[in-house]
């Protein structure tokens, strides 16, 4: 069964952004909290895997370059940490109405453990589903980029981490992994070019979010 976006009956919007590394989601995350921000609409901001205390351990573990860590508690790591902050963050917030933002979410894993490492895609959505009780974003912004180009802008910012440590195939396969998910709901998906400018990408993902807002604030 594919997810389904939160409900138009509930209060809050959850947006999502997903892409490989160096797509430009920390860019993007940015500006959006700005123009928030700026509009006074209520909203947090947080990220995968991270968001609470046990996240921020979990975090450490999982992009440690000098772990090896085999899928499967891989995966389960990433979902402990998204169990929490469901219950945690996510929730409250959408409960209170707030346009919630985060840096990846469930499809990270679908892509990174599923079409990345080669775990079963029904064990994935089984234990996501449990994980999250079923929450899945309004809206999905994928940036797609190039493995090649992607890995090239992370490794500006320094030290590689674990994950982009591994090898060109494994990232290629997780682009395209993305890129079927977005494609199996495209009316959740929204897919750009990640190598646009950033303005360009701004104005796309605001305008995008405008049409979807479910009492059309902004």
């Amino acid at each position: 069964m594919l997810p389904q976006p939160l409900g138009q009956l509930d209060p809050g919007f959850f947006l999502s952004f997903e892409g490989p590394e160096g797509a430009g989601k920390s860019t993007q995350i940015a500006r959006l909290a700005r123009r928030l921000e700026e509009m006074a609409l209520p909203h947090t901001v947080t990220r995968e895997p991270g968001g609470t205390p046990l996240g921020a351990r979990v975090r450490e573990v999982l992009l440690d370059p000098q772990l090896t860590i085999d899928p499967l508690p891989e995966f389960l790591l990433y979902s402990a940490s998204r169990a929490q902050l469901v219950t945690n963050v996510i929730r409250p917030a959408l409960d209170r109405g707030e346009v919630v933002v985060c840096d990846r979410y469930a499809d990270s894993s679908l892509a990174y453990q599923g079409f990345g490492r080669g775990l079963d895609a029904a064990l994935l959505r089984d234990i996501t589903a449990a994980a999250t009780g079923g929450l899945w974003p309004n809206l999905t912004v994928l940036l797609d980029l190039d493995p090649r180009v992607g890995l090239e802008r992370a490794a500006q910012r320094g030290q590689p981490d674990r994950l982009e440590r591994t090898d060109l195939a494994f990232h290629q396969r997780l682009r395209q992994g993305f890129l079927e998910l977005a494609g199996t709901q495209p009316e959740r998906f929204l897919v750009l070019d990640g190598t646009q400018p950033a303005s360009t990408l701004e104005e796309k993902i605001w305008e995008a979010i405008q049409s979807r807002l479910p009492d059309s604030r902004g």
